[in-house]
């Protein structure tokens, strides 16, 4: 061999046996890590149903006292788990009656539209009171009959502010 044959083999022009070997252990790593990844097919499930998979947990010395953490669920299929809400969103009124007109239109938001409401009821209980009465009645059959939620918002002197969702719109007090 000459000067500039062994110059190219340590540049790693040439190919020898040592740096063939250490490519097969290189790619043999590589496959390794796909084949470890890629799902592994269950012929014995049944067919409609998305698989569970789960991916093992790492191999690390533990304390053999300490509880063993569950290994972490990998779902391939999110087709069969797609969740359609019944309104894609929810329109929430702001409105401060001043007729029974305004109490009817409240009362088809909630029930009809399935829209939850805030609503001011301070102008009512100001200047009529026995609309302020029958708007106080209609939101408690619309608790009573429909399940409707009603939860005080503020209450001030110029203001009295509740919120009237539907039943399916909760709304938590965490206050």
């Amino acid at each position: 061999m000459s000067f500039t044959d062994d110059l190219k083999r340590s540049l790693g022009f040439e190919e020898t046996d040592s740096s063939s070997k250490w490519k097969d252990e290189v790619s043999n790593i590589f496959d390794s890590v796909r084949d470890a990844i890629k799902p592994k097919e269950n012929h014995n499930a049944p067919q409609g149903r998305p698989q569970q998979q789960y991916r093992p947990t790492p191999k690390v010395p533990q304390d053999p006292t300490a509880p063993h953490p569950r290994p972490t669920p990998v779902y391939d299929d999110y087709d069969d788990f797609v969740i359609v809400p019944e309104q894609s969103y929810y329109e929430i009124v702001l409105i401060r009656p001043k007729s029974i007109d305004d109490i009817n239109y409240i009362v088809d938001q909630v029930l009809e539209e399935k829209n939850p409401v805030i609503v001011d009821l301070s102008f009512l209980e100001r200047e009529s009171s026995p609309n302020f009465k029958l708007a106080r009645d209609k939101i408690n059959q619309m608790r009573l009959k429909y399940g409707a939620q009603v939860l005080l918002l503020a209450r001030s002197e110029d203001k009295n502010l509740i919120i009237i969702s539907p039943k399916k719109v909760k709304v938590l007090n965490k206050g």
